[in-house]
């Protein structure tokens, strides 16, 4: 579904992507994980057609998205969608007029069908009898999870999540990753998921991807990035202070 293959990207002279492979199958979940500043962000950006790369492609889909025309481009993302790291609700929207905001961009459904598809999405992540309120009377959790609605609103094929249980207690992090599960089997979505958060990352992941300094260093199942002998992959899963990743 996604290859991306000898990414490179740099911002004023600083190598940020220095030739990343990875190939992710059709339905797959896919957990990369890396440090601050590993190239996360920039590579989510990159497969959603943000960001062009310098050298390499992204191919989504069979389509090498990486030069493609604005407008063509637009039209791919429809098959996206994507829960923000701080879920990027509206301020000034309700929390239907958030869900639905896509639909009302890119379908001529009426705003008492965009409300009933808004409710539907929001009973998919546990949301009920919040559609009228604001953004400010949600808790943390119910932001996400209101951001969750608005990523699925479209049916997409593909999901992308940034950070998707940061900022969260155990609780409510756990049943963050319980949905992501559930809109995997509902939806038969494939997805990319960036995390530092291991617990998360072993739940939900079908295959973990290592970024480090630009590059993936390993691919794997969960047990085997548990078994791996990379010692920076074993200083990163097990959060020690003591090996070749520095802290700053």
């Amino acid at each position: 579904m996604i290859d991306i293959l000898n990414l490179h990207k740099s911002f004023n002279n600083k190598k940020v992507l220095q030739g990343v492979n990875l190939h992710v199958e059709r339905g797959e979940t896919m957990v990369v994980i890396g440090g601050s500043g590993s190239g996360k962000s920039v590579l989510i950006k990159h497969v959603i057609g943000l960001l062009n790369p310098d050298e390499g492609s992204v191919v989504v889909d069979g389509v090498d998205i990486s030069h493609m025309k604005e407008n063509d481009l637009n039209e791919l993302r429809k098959k996206f969608g994507m829960l923000f790291q701080g879920a990027a609700l509206f301020d000034s929207l309700t929390v239907w007029e958030n869900v639905g905001f896509g639909l009302m961009q890119h379908t001529a459904l009426s705003k008492e069908e965009i409300r009933d598809k808004a409710k539907s999405k929001l009973e998919m992540v546990g949301l009920r009898g919040v559609e009228d309120l604001m953004p400010s009377e949600l808790s943390g959790g119910m932001r996400k999870r209101v951001g969750l609605a608005r990523a699925i609103a479209m049916d997409p094929q593909i999901m992308l999540y940034d950070e998707p249980t940061t900022g969260l207690d155990p609780i409510m992090a756990d049943a963050i990753n319980d949905l992501i599960i559930e809109m995997k089997r509902k939806l038969n979505v494939t997805s990319i998921i960036i995390t530092h958060d291991m617990v998360s990352a072993y739940k939900i992941c079908d295959r973990i991807a290592m970024l480090f300094e630009g590059r993936i260093l390993e691919v794997g199942t969960a047990d085997e990035i548990k078994k791996s002998e990379d010692p920076i992959v074993h200083q990163f899963i097990t959060g020690s202070s003591v090996g070749p990743i520095k802290a700053v």
